[in-house]
């Protein structure tokens, strides 16, 4: 399975249920990563999306413990075990975490690799992605060149977790 997520220079990821800041390039990388394949997310993520619908082109399975509505394109799911009963039929590199912040905690040991879009900049914030700088079974192994939006400086990572 893979991560993706943007993050703060504190691993922070949202605040108040959106996202610390909207970078073009950003969501464009995300849509590139995602596209045909599937993404695992939780309710308040599917909350934050235009009329809280799934994303188009992709398969969306949201994790959530609530009655939510069903649309198109969207299954959902309400345990880890049913997320894996459904998930053993796709080939890992096809699955794509998506958050929030619960759902990237629980997720975690499960996947493989990590495409983080790290932003230089501490934001005010309130969801946090574990820091895959400070976990040792974690590494750095793909980063860009400092790609700049406005003010804001940031670059596309790549992590992969250290074989064993």
């Amino acid at each position: 399975m893979n991560l993706v997520a943007a993050v703060d220079k504190n691993w922070a990821i949202g605040n108040k249920g959106q996202l610390l800041v909207h970078i073009p390039e950003d969501m464009k990388n995300f849509r590139r990563l995602t596209e045909g394949h599937t993404v695992i997310l939780g309710r308040k993520t599917l909350d934050t999306f235009p009329n809280g619908k799934p994303l188009k082109n992709r398969e969306n399975i949201v994790l959530t413990r609530k009655n939510i509505e069903r649309h198109e394109g969207m299954r959902a799911v309400g345990s880890i075990e049913e997320l894996f009963a459904i998930v053993k039929e796709y080939k890992d590199e096809e699955l794509y975490i998506i958050g929030g912040a619960s759902v990237y905690e629980q997720l975690l040991p499960y996947a493989d690799k990590a495409y983080i879009t790290y932003i230089d900049y501490a934001y005010e914030a309130d969801a946090f992605f574990p820091n895959l700088d400070l976990d040792e079974s974690w590494v750095m192994t793909e980063t860009s060149e400092e790609q700049t939006y406005f003010d804001v400086e940031y670059y596309f990572r790549k992590y992969e977790r250290k074989k064993l």
